[in-house]
């Protein structure tokens, strides 16, 4: 038998050659790293947009119209510029920061092609004549009541309570306000839908399941990333579940997103209570040069810049606004002079237009409802007299519950605004 040992020394030898030969020299320049892809920037928990599905709206615009809305409603700087570049029969749009991403081209509309912009929901001026008892007819209107109650009302800080006081907590109070203004629109002849009908949240997610998004954004900080974990559930998760449920199901005319205004409390347990009292409407607009850099923000609002709800929402707030403060005689709210974040509607003290998740993702003209102050010495005692009938002395004067008295100005409101060919 052949002697396997000069057989299995040569193997070994090759091997420790080759391994040799193989190994790279610590002088030996690193092998390139591949660029990871360029990241798009976008908000906490959203998703990449579809600029193909802004194609049904080429043509549907003249160029002066579009820079008037983008430079007077929709910004508040000269951000957009970064992004947008407008040219004379077409803007030029980025959809990334990587230069090898193609921009989205819209093409503007001219006296000779100038197309409808489609859409869902039905403008004031296309509606039929409505019978005068029912001015509301063929509308289909979505009420989404704002914040969230019960348990959850302190995770959203839309909670305080002084002493044994019933506790104030705005998801309840605007729950409650729809379900009083939801058939009082139905009997002006309106579809009605409620885009939240309980306390508890449309979105399947808590903060716990979004605690390790939380954890990403502020690794060192325990207290902010729970903060954050809380902010992305009640803010950003049960939003975008309400538009989901707005845009993909009710496909609604329009949306009233009810809310009750607040100034700084402090202490939930020791709130501080203020002199005043006041009221305004918010329409979708003044895109911050911050909110124009993230991808999905600069879609949406170039979606609601071409979709016209602007006009629709400064027609109905106009008629709102004014009867609202007629009955309530609640004062407009100003805003601070450094306030960078929204922009007044001309002619109207009562409307301003602001960015807010809510109107900004709803696919459809959306009135977002500011009256009252639930911190106030004024509305406080009216909050705590609770619902009745009629009228009650409160602070010197006979005056309807507060509850009743929004239910019944909105749909006032409404109905002088689509009753007024009569």
């Amino acid at each position: 038998m052949r002697n396997p040992a000069p057989i299995i020394a040569t193997a070994i030898l090759g091997a420790l050659i080759l391994l040799l030969i193989l190994r790279p020299s610590k002088t030996a320049p690193k092998a390139p790293t591949l660029p990871e892809p360029p990241s798009i920037a976008l908000s906490l928990l959203a998703e990449a947009p579809d600029w193909k599905t802004l194609n049904q709206y080429q043509h549907t615009i003249t160029r002066s119209d579009f820079e008037k809305l983008l430079t007077e409603i929709f910004t508040t700087d000269d951000t957009w510029k970064q992004f947008i570049t407008i040219h004379e029969d077409y803007t030029q749009v980025l959809t990334s920061s990587d230069p090898a991403e193609l921009p989205f081209i819209l093409n503007f509309a001219t006296p000779e092609k100038t197309l409808h912009s489609p859409s869902h929901w039905q403008a004031t001026e296309t509606l039929p004549i409505p019978p005068a008892a029912k001015p509301l007819t063929s509308l289909h209107i979505a009420i989404d009541p704002g914040h969230l109650g019960g348990e959850w009302a302190k995770i959203e800080e839309r909670w305080f309570q002084i002493g044994n006081d019933k506790p104030v907590t705005e998801g309840d109070m605007t729950l409650y306000v729809a379900k009083l203004l939801k058939p009082m629109l139905e009997k002006l002849g309106a579809k009605v839908s409620l885009v939240r009908s309980t306390t508890d949240p449309v979105t399947p997610l808590r903060p716990n399941t979004l605690s390790n998004l939380a954890v990403e954004q502020s690794p060192s900080d325990p207290a902010s990333q729970q903060k954050l974990a809380e902010k992305l559930f009640y803010r950003t998760a049960e939003i975008r579940a309400r538009a989901e449920i707005v845009n993909n199901t009710l496909k609604p005319d329009l949306v009233l997103c009810l809310h009750f205004n607040a100034e700084g409390w402090g202490d939930p347990t020791q709130p501080t209570l203020i002199p005043r009292t006041h009221f305004h409407i918010l329409l979708n607009g003044a895109y911050t040069g911050d909110e124009v850099r993230l991808a999905d923000q600069r879609f949406a609002m170039l979606k609601k810049l071409l979709q016209r709800t602007h006009s629709e929402e400064a027609l109905i707030g106009s008629t709102v606004s004014s009867t609202f403060a007629g009955i309530s005689k609640l004062p407009a709210y100003t805003y601070p002079a450094n306030g960078g974040n929204v922009r007044p509607i001309e002619g109207n003290p009562y409307l301003y237009a602001r960015n807010l998740l809510a109107n900004r993702l709803y696919d459809c003209p959306v009135i977002y409802m500011e009256p009252y102050v639930m911190n106030s010495t004024y509305d406080y005692a009216r909050i705590q007299a609770g619902d009745y009938k009629g009228t009650k002395e409160i602070n010197g004067e006979q005056l309807p519950s507060i509850f009743q008295e929004y239910a019944t100005a909105l749909a006032a409101g409404l109905a002088k605004h689509y009753g007024r060919t009569h």
